[in-house]
């Protein structure tokens, strides 16, 4: 016999509650964005409207990243360098994956990114190579998995931009270097002056 002061504990509506927040709550610790300086953030919004420099941008930060990841392979193993592995893996996939959005953006705009794509193209595989060369350890082997699996797919996505963009780019030659009446002013430069009517 169920007592009258259990019922609510019970109740449908409480457990149904419960079963839909716990998988949201556990997936929302997997979930994670890239942690850029205040100096990476400032740059990163003086480029938004030039493609070009921001893909350039990004693609230093994950080659600084790369780098951070090497180094940190080479330390003795300790408790300490299995959580900094673990925490700039999952810093380099989220950036990784910042960097996809931003290339489906400038893809589906036709922004001509082709400057940016080939240093990102002949990047990619360094980077992979760290992350492959990197020992798995049970402290940060998951975060290495999803980072390889980030790399493939940002490897991938450049290189297939790259070659449609060269494909649109032949037939579109008009459109050729062109953003958004912008693109051909870098960010250090000021827009001209618009002529007085």
């Amino acid at each position: 016999m169920i007592h009258a002061f259990m019922k609510p504990i019970l109740h449908p509506n409480l457990l149904l509650a419960f079963l839909l927040l716990a998988p949201s709550t556990l997936h929302a610790q997997h979930v994670r964005t890239a942690s850029l300086t205040e100096t990476e953030i400032e740059q990163v919004r003086e480029a938004a409207v030039y493609p070009v420099e921001r893909v350039n941008l990004y693609t230093k930060f994950l080659e600084q990243r790369s780098t951070r990841i090497k180094d940190l392979t080479n330390r003795p193993k300790s408790a300490q360098r299995v959580l900094k592995l673990d925490n700039a893996l999952q810093d380099f996939t989220a950036l990784m994956d910042e960097m996809g959005s931003n290339l489906d953006q400038y893809s589906d705009r036709h922004s001509d990114i082709r400057k940016a794509l080939k240093p990102l193209t002949e990047a990619t595989p360094r980077w992979l190579n760290v992350l492959r060369t990197l020992p798995g350890e049970s402290g940060f082997d998951l975060a290495r998995k999803e980072a390889i699996e980030s790399g493939e797919e940002l490897a991938d996505q450049a290189t297939r931009l790259l070659h449609e963009q060269d494909a649109y780019f032949a037939i579109h030659k008009d459109e050729k270097d062109q953003e958004r009446n912008d693109d051909t002013i870098k960010p250090t430069e000021s827009k001209p002056a618009e002529p007085k009517q």
